[in-house]
């Protein structure tokens, strides 16, 4: 199962060492998943750790270093995106998700992407973090 992560679960998962999203790291390492994001989404992160936490920019490297970084979508995809409802700094991310053939995107931007919540859109069911915990441990395992 591919697993994409949002900036802001990037961020979480670096800002405390105990926070449940870290929960995907665990499972990935397990092999329940393969976590994934876009250079977008990792830079989104590291800015939001500049400002908010510096000192946890070390731990956001390492986690970085344990996810795969696909390719930025497609300016088409991008667009296709916009035309979900989401605005021009989160288009990209799910343009991304479902490029990748990412299974859950996850996401606690719950005023951004609420209204997707739930949904799976082109392959991608959009998610909130603690939900797309709860799916990777219920599936089979990835390969």
């Amino acid at each position: 199962m591919r697993v994409f992560l949002d900036a802001n679960v990037l961020f979480s998962a670096a800002y405390r060492d105990t926070g449940s999203v870290r929960a995907f790291f665990a499972l990935s390492a397990a092999g329940a998943c393969v976590l994934v994001s876009s250079a977008y989404a990792i830079e989104e992160a590291r800015r939001n750790i500049a400002l908010k936490h510096a000192g946890r920019a070390r731990d956001l490297e390492a986690l970085v270093s344990a996810i795969e970084t696909c390719r930025e979508p497609q300016p088409a995809s991008v667009a296709w995106a916009l035309g979900t409802g989401l605005r021009d700094k989160d288009a990209p991310i799910l343009a991304a998700a479902v490029e990748a053939r990412c299974h859950i995107l996850a996401t606690g931007d719950r005023t951004d992407f609420g209204p997707l919540l739930g949904r799976r859109i082109r392959g991608t069911l959009v998610m909130l973090p603690a939900d797309a915990i709860g799916l990777v441990i219920g599936a089979p395992r990835s390969k």
